[in-house]
C-alpha cells in the first residue's frame, strides 16, 4: 500500500540571492516594462523632491515682508508677488507631473503583476499535470494548495508594491540628500550622522529575521494541508469523536505558525516605529543646529523650512525602505516554495513516442511485472497473466495484495519497476500515457463530482455528445427519473455539496463511463456505495457495458463477479489461482475460503 501522505521534508532555504535571481530570471520578459515603471518612480520622487527647494524660495520672500531693525530703525520691504505666483505654478506642475507618473506607473505595474501572478499559477497548475502521483502520495493537497494561493500572492503583492517603493523611496532618499547638502553641509552631516545609527539597528535587525519568514510560509502550507485533510473528513472525525486528538493536532501546527507568524510581524512592524523615531530625533536635532546658524546669520529662515521637508523625505523612505526590504524577504521565502515545486521532477517527455493504440480490441498481457510504490519495498514481485478480448476478468484478494495497484499500472498512472504490459501486443511503454489512457473507461470506488451541470459531469471531457447519448446512459444505469424530478432537470448544478447520495454520485459516474466507450473497462469497487436494489439495475447496465470489451473488475464481494470468465486472486502481489468461479470452488483453495467466508457473513 502507499505511505500516508505527509508534507515535503523542510530543507535549508535558499539564500534571498538566489531566490530573488530566480524570480528575476522568471519575470525577464516583463523585465523591460518593469524598468519602465521604475523610472517613472524615480523621475516622479525627483519632481517631489525640487518642491521644498521652492518652497523655501517663497518663504524667503515672505521673509522679507515682515518688519525688521536695520540700523535702529523699522524697516518693512515689499514682497514680490509676482515672484511668489511665479514660484506657486511651478510647485503646481512639479506635484501634478508627480501624480500623473504615479499614477501611470502604478496603473502599469498593476497589470505587469497580474500578468506574473497569472502565469505562475498557469505554471504551477500545468506542473501539477506532468507530476507523476506518487509525488501526491508524500505531499498534502493543502500545501500545494498554499503555494497557489498564499505563495504567489505574496509574490504579486510584492512586485506590485514594494519595488515601485523601494525605487521611489531610494530616490527620495539620495535626492533629498543631494538637495541638504546644496542647502547647508552642517546641518545635513547632522541629520545623516543620527539617522546613520539608527539604520545600522535595522539592517542589524533585518539579517536575522529571513528564517521567520520562511518558517511563516512553511506553516501556512502546513495548516493548510491539515485543514484540508480534516475537514474532508469531519464526519469521521465526528464519529470517533476525534475532536479533542483533532483540535490538540491542529492548536501545535496553529502555534508553531503563531511563533513564526508573530516574530515576522513583529520585526516587520519594529521597523516603521524605529525609523519614526529616529525621523523625529532628527527634526530636533535640525532645529536646534538650525536655530544656532540662524541666529549667526548663516542661513535664512527658507533653509530652516525647507530641511524640517527633506528631514521627512530624508527619514520616511528609510523606514519604507526597511519595510520594502522585509517584504522582498518574505517574497524571497514564498518565491523559494514556488520555484521548489516548480523545480520538482516530472514524468518523462514522450514526444519520441511514436506507435498509436488505434481500433484496440482488447487483448492484454501482463508480462513478469514488478512494481513498488516505493522501490525498497516491491509489492508486486512477478505478476503474468494474459486476458483475452471481451473477456471479463474479476481480480480479487486481501486488503494490501496489489489489486488497485494492478490498475495503476495499467493506466499508466505509475511506471513500473520491471516486465511489462501490452494491449493487442503493444508495450504501453512505447506509447504516450495519452493514447493508453484514451483506451480506458473507469468507475472508482471514490466518486468525482466537481461543479457543473449533470450533463456536464457525465460528459466530462468527452466532445460531441449528443443529448440523447447522455439520457440513454442515464436510462440505463436507472439515474434518468431522478434527473427529471429535479427542477432543472439535466441542467442541476451539481457541487461537492450538492445533495446527491453517495449511491446516485456513483451512478453519475457510471453514466460517464459509458459515454466514454472505450474498448477497456476498469470497475473498481464500483458498487460499493449503492443498496443491494441499486445494485441489480446497475449491475444489468454494468453487464450491458461490458458487452464486446475487456473489462476488469475489482470486487470484495465476490457475489458480484460469480460470472467472470476469468478470476485471478492475487496475494502479496502474486497471482496464486486463477479460473472461473465453480473452477475455483472446486479447488477448495485460497479463493473458496474467501467466498465461503463472506457467505458465513452473510448468513
Amino acid at each position: 500500500m502507499r505511505g500516508q501522505r505527509m508534507n515535503a521534508p523542510i530543507e535549508k532555504p535558499n539564500s534571498f540571492r538566489k531566490t530573488w535571481g530566480e524570480l528575476i530570471r522568471y519575470c525577464r520578459s516583463y523585465l523591460p516594462a518593469i524598468i519602465f515603471t521604475l523610472i517613472l518612480a524615480a523621475a516622479g520622487s525627483i519632481f517631489q523632491i525640487v518642491g521644498p527647494n521652492k518652497i523655501k524660495d517663497i518663504t524667503n520672500e515672505i521673509a522679507k515682508g515682515l518688519p525688521a531693525i536695520v540700523n535702529g530703525q523699522m524697516v518693512v520691504s515689499a514682497i514680490d508677488m509676482q515672484l511668489i505666483s511665479k514660484i506657486v505654478k511651478t510647485l503646481v506642475i512639479l506635484y501634478s507631473a508627480a501624480l500623473i507618473l504615479s499614477m501611470l506607473e502604478n496603473f502599469i505595474m498593476a497589470t505587469i503583476t497580474a500578468k506574473i501572478s497569472k502565469n505562475l499559477r498557469s505554471d504551477i497548475s500545468l506542473k501539477i499535470e506532468r507530476l507523476p502521483l506518487k509525488y501526491f502520495d508524500k505531499v498534502s493537497y493543502g500545501d500545494v494548495i498554499s503555494r497557489v494561493t498564499n505563495d504567489v500572492d505574496t509574490i504579486g503583492q510584492t512586485l506590485n508594491m514594494s519595488i515601485d517603493t523601494l525605487v521611489r523611496s531610494i530616490t527620495m532618499f539620495f535626492g533629498a540628500l543631494i538637495m541638504m547638502f546644496y542647502n547647508n553641509v552642517t546641518m545635513t552631516l547632522t541629520a545623516v550622522g543620527i539617522t546613520f545609527l539608527g539604520f545600522s539597528l535595522v539592517l542589524l535587525i533585518m539579517s536575522r529575521s529571513q528564517r521567520f519568514f520562511v518558517e511563516q510560509q512553511r506553516g501556512l502550507g502546513n495548516m493548510n494541508g491539515y485543514i484540508e485533510e480534516i475537514y474532508s473528513g469531519h464526519n469521521i472525525v465526528k464519529a470517533y469523536n476525534g475532536e479533542k486528538e483533532t483540535s490538540l493536532k491542529f492548536e501545535t501546527i496553529n502555534g508553531e505558525l503563531y511563533n513564526s507568524a508573530w516574530k515576522s510581524q513583529f520585526i516587520s512592524g519594529l521597523m516603521t516605529p524605529l525609523m519614526n523615531f529616529i525621523g523625529n530625533f532628527s527634526y530636533v536635532a535640525v532645529c536646534i543646529v538650525g536655530a544656532i546658524l540662524a541666529m549667526q546669520n548663516k542661513i535664512s529662515f527658507g533653509v530652516i523650512v525647507a530641511f524640517m521637508m527633506y528631514i521627512r523625505f530624508f527619514t520616511q523612505p528609510l523606514s519604507q525602505i526597511t519595510q520594502a526590504m522585509q517584504n522582498l524577504q518574505r517574497t524571497a521565502a514564498a518565491s523559494e516554495r514556488v520555484f521548489e515545486f516548480l523545480k520538482e521532477e516530472e514524468m518523462p517527455v514522450e514526444e519520441n513516442k511514436t506507435k498509436k493504440l488505434e481500433n484496440v480490441k482488447g487483448d492484454v498481457e501482463f508480462k513478469h511485472v514488478k512494481f513498488g510504490y516505493d522501490k525498497d519495498k516491491i509489492i508486486i514481485h512477478d505478476f503474468s497473466a494474459k486476458v483475452k478480448s471481451g473477456q471479463k476478468i474479476a481480480v480479487v484478494g486481501p486488503t494490501g495484495a496489489g489489486k488497485t495497484t494492478l490498475v495503476n499500472l495499467l493506466m499508466r498512472f505509475y511506471d513500473l519497476d520491471g516486465g511489462e504490459i501490452l494491449i493487442d501486443g503493444v508495450s504501453i511503454n512505447d506509447v504516450k500515457r495519452e493514447n493508453v489512457r484514451e483506451q480506458f473507461c473507469m468507475v472508482l470506488q471514490d466518486t468525482w463530482i466537481f461543479k457543473g451541470t449533470i450533463k456536464e459531469n457525465i460528459v466530462y471531457a468527452k466532445k460531441g455528445v449528443k443529448d440523447e447519448d447522455v439520457i440513454r446512459a442515464c436510462k440505463a444505469v436507472g439515474l434518468h427519473h431522478f434527473i427529471k424530478t429535479l427542477p432543472k432537470g439535466y441542467d442541476t448544478v451539481l457541487d461537492d455539496k450538492s445533495t446527491l447520495s453517495a449511491g446516485q454520485k456513483q451512478l453519475v459516474t457510471i453514466a460517464r463511463a459509458m459515454i466514454q466507450n472505450a474498448p477497456l473497462l476498469i470497475l473498481d469497487e464500483a458498487t460499493s456505495s449503492i443498496d443491494t436494489r441499486t445494485e441489480r439495475i446497475v449491475q444489468n447496465a454494468m453487464d450491458k457495458l461490458m458487452e464486446n470489451r475487456t473489462s476488469f473488475v475489482i470486487a470484495h464481494r465476490l457475489s458480484t463477479i460469480k460470472n467472470s470468465d476469468v478470476i485471478l486472486v492475487l496475494k502479496d502481489g502474486d497471482i496464486i489461482e486463477s479460473g472461473t468461479h465453480d473452477e475455483l470452488l472446486k479447488e477448495k483453495g485460497f479463493y473458496s475460503e474467501l467466498y465461503n467466508s463472506q457467505f458465513e457473513q452473510v448468513s
